[in-house]
């Protein structure tokens, strides 16, 4: 499906049931919901799919073992069940993966090992493997690199581990095949009011500069950490109902943790859990919790965050990381639910929160990647009732999900393309330099740039590097010296001029500078 088609599909419908607007996950999972009920939906996002935190996650389809420290066990058991679905409906995306939580003291073995037991008492038919305790010994046999100096053992346990902006983009390719319409770069600009409800939004398309009026019985905000924005577009008096905090990531070769088993910190100094996590050849050390006066779609890491994550990382490695390590860095914003009582944002719920405004617009925010289905069912089901839609039970917790395929290795890069792995194999095969390899450094052929453009809406550079691949995220240097190669292909799919060319080169390498310390900085 052409951008340019679906463009006229959204312009030229006199009406929809549902228009969403947001295109991270919760907005596309409420999407592919809303399709699947029947309902005549459109969707559209400001910049790309998953631009945003969705595509800046720590990886993981988990319970949340923290969740569990703090007394949570509502949200504890809605995300276990819930990652139970998505291992079932879409298996080329999730794959399960061991956690190993290090003792150092006498009393965290047992401690941890009581908490990771509810924890899998709570998963029940959905659980994926129980969990052990291991010796010293049996812990340096699976993490070698684990720093060895005091340590008395610990406990394994298993969770689930995804790529999510490519579980976006397959959310957003289900909700095209069921009959939905999906705009990126199409930012909504004001609401549409008759009689003081909303029954519409005006957009533009940022490519073409095209105005659209859009009707709708019922709009749905799914913006995230600009739910506010929007809010107040509808109401300028309205209060602020998110309380932004931003998570980063910092990503290090895999030789830091030769292990296909992850490591979890259960409490660091300032009360965060942190993952060490093999993903995708790589290391990901994750997160900080720092909350922000305000927000943006670019956030930036701050120096004392990335010191953080480097010196918790070197606590429990053998070899200790610098920033000179770090291959790329990215950094997510949250969009926590304010809570009157001043609270950490650590300690602020992840559960979800709708809310719907005299006018009938109908927000959505909070949550996380895990539960992104429940709340999808919770929202659409609402929407229905405030634009008053003809009630239809959600379908979504048996939906097999795009490319669904079982049976493909979790470190096979190519998995996420599931059933549709052979249709890219034939498109190697009909032109071999599509089975050129990107980068000597990335895992991705020529073939994954031409399917973005032509299968996954995208348009520009950032979308393909950042998002359709991973390799602004895995190798932030090595996305930077593919860049020229992978740009021109898109130029000739898209159609575009030179120009085109050097102005998608400038922009990027502009990007590329949040994804790096300032001693990787690249010289312009």
């Amino acid at each position: 499906m052409h951008r340019e088609t679906l463009l006229k599909q959204a312009s030229s419908r006199e009406s929809w049931d549902v228009i969403i607007v947001g295109g991270g996950a919760t907005g596309l999972g409420c999407a592919v919901d809303s399709a699947a009920r029947g309902y005549r939906t459109l969707l559209l996002e400001e910049y790309d799919f998953a631009k945003g935190t969705s595509s800046r996650s720590t990886k993981l389809i988990h319970g949340g073992l923290r969740y569990l420290q703090q007394g949570n066990i509502a949200l504890v058991m809605e995300a276990l069940r819930e990652r139970g679905r998505l291992c079932q409906n879409a298996p080329h995306l999730i794959h399960h993966l061991p956690f190993f939580v290090p003792s150092y003291k006498w009393w965290e073995g047992p401690f941890y090992g009581i908490g990771v037991k509810m924890y899998d008492l709570l998963a029940g038919k959905l659980g994926i493997e129980p969990s052990l305790m291991l010796s010293r010994e049996e812990a340096l046999k699976r993490l070698p690199t684990l720093e060895p100096k005091d340590l008395r053992g610990g406990t394994l346990y298993y969770d689930g581990q995804f790529d999510d902006a490519r579980l976006a983009i397959t959310l957003m390719r289900t909700f095209l095949s069921l009959g939905g319409v999906a705009l990126n770069y199409c930012p909504v600009l004001a609401l549409i009011k008759e009689k003081g409800l909303v029954t519409g939004v005006k957009a533009r398309c940022s490519e073409s500069g095209e105005e659209l009026t859009l009707k709708a019985r019922v709009v749905i905000q799914a913006t995230g950490v600009f739910s506010d924005a929007l809010r107040k577009l509808d109401d300028p008096v309205s209060y602020s109902m998110i309380c932004p905090s931003q998570g980063v990531h910092l990503v290090l070769d895999a030789s830091f943790l030769e292990s296909k088993s992850a490591i979890l910190v259960p409490h660091t100094d300032d009360g965060r859990v942190i993952f060490l996590v093999p993903w995708l050849g790589r290391v990901l050390v994750g997160t900080t919790d720092t909350p922000i006066p305000k927000v943006s779609i670019e956030p930036v890491a701050l120096e004392e965050e990335i010191q953080f994550l480097l010196k918790t990382a070197s606590r429990y490695l053998a070899r200790h990381p610098t920033q000179k390590d770090i291959l790329s860095l990215f950094t997510g914003l949250r969009p926590l639910v304010c809570s009157s009582g001043g609270k950490k944002s650590s300690s602020l719920s992840r559960d979800h929160t709708i809310l719907v405004s005299p006018s009938g617009l109908v927000t959505i925010s909070g949550g996380k990647w895990t539960t992104y289905r429940k709340m999808a069912e919770d929202t659409v089901g609402k929407a229905a009732q405030v634009g008053g839609l003809p009630e239809r039970r959600c379908t979504t917790a048996e939906l097999r999900l795009q490319g669904f395929c079982t049976g493909l290795s979790p470190t096979d890069p190519w998995s996420s393309y599931g059933s549709e792995l052979p249709e890219l194999r034939e498109m190697m095969e009909s032109s071999p330099a599509l089975a050129e390899p990107l980068h000597p450094r990335l895992p991705y052929k020529m073939v994954e740039v031409a399917w973005a453009v032509e299968k996954e809406l995208a348009i520009h550079l950032e979308d393909v590097l950042a998002r359709r691949t991973r390799a602004l995220l895995l190798d932030a240097k090595a996305s930077l010296e593919a860049a020229p190669q992978v740009a021109r292909m898109m130029a000739q799919m898209l159609g575009k001029s030179s120009d085109w060319i050097e102005q998608e080169l400038a922009q990027y390498q502009k990007l590329l500078t949040l994804y790096l310390p300032p001693c990787h900085a690249p010289s312009s």
